[in-house]
């Protein structure tokens, strides 16, 4: 095609939304006040827009971030435009969040939450110690849009389940996982993994987010 074609052809969708899919792995906020998004996944906007980094739970979360660096993940986004965001290629999913309704995802795959949402980043105990990549989560409750990023398209499993530590991506507040590990599959396979070491989601009527990859942070 020709660079005129081009551009048409990328060109941003139009819509009403404040959070929209510009295609499956970009998200496009139409921004009039302010939003929190992952620190890092700003990839282009139009109109008048600034940005500063935020940490959650005060003091808290200020000793979180001297200790682990984790308490830095997230900032904010304040003006008028269009924002787009993006992490890695990975698959975007828009979530709306009733009041009250609780989500929390691992810090690593959460995109962006309309500022009407109230957060909180927290240290998962029941697993304290545990190589999962997930134990610092941001907890999530609306009302307000969340969007959440995935490797490849998710499934969600209806508790009581058991999970992959490393393919966890998020799940629901009325449920919280602890540590269970399988002493036979980790003989057998001789080394630790996420077959040897589960999450255990033991709660009813609460649902888990997995996505079809191992994500593992640096050393793991």
């Amino acid at each position: 095609m020709n660079l005129d074609e081009f551009v048409s052809a990328h060109a941003p969708s139009e819509g009403g939304d404040s959070f929209e899919l510009e295609n499956s792995k970009l998200l496009d906020v139409a921004l009039d006040g302010n939003v929190m998004a992952k620190a890092g996944s700003m990839v282009g906007y139009t109109g008048d827009i600034s940005f500063e980094r935020k940490s959650a739970g005060g003091l808290t979360g200020m000793l979180k971030k001297k200790a682990t660096g984790e308490g830095d993940v997230m900032m904010q986004a304040t003006g008028t435009g269009h924002l787009y965001l993006a992490d890695q290629g990975k698959e975007v999913q828009i979530l709306e969040l009733d009041a009250g309704e609780e989500l929390s995802v691992n810090g690593n795959d959460v995109l962006a939450f309309e500022s009407s949402v109230n957060w909180d980043i927290k240290m998962l105990t029941s697993i304290a110690g545990a190589s999962s990549g997930g134990l610092f989560n941001v907890f999530l409750e609306g009302p307000g849009h969340v969007a959440i990023t995935t490797h490849g398209e998710p499934i969600v499993l209806q508790t009581p389940a058991k999970t992959d530590p490393n393919a966890t991506v998020a799940w629901s507040g009325n449920v919280s996982p602890s540590s269970n590990r399988d002493i036979n599959i980790k003989g057998l396979l001789g080394r630790s993994s996420g077959e040897s070491y589960q999450l255990e989601f033991a709660g009813d009527d609460g649902f888990v987010i997995v996505q079809p990859f191992e994500e593992v942070g640096p050393g793991e």
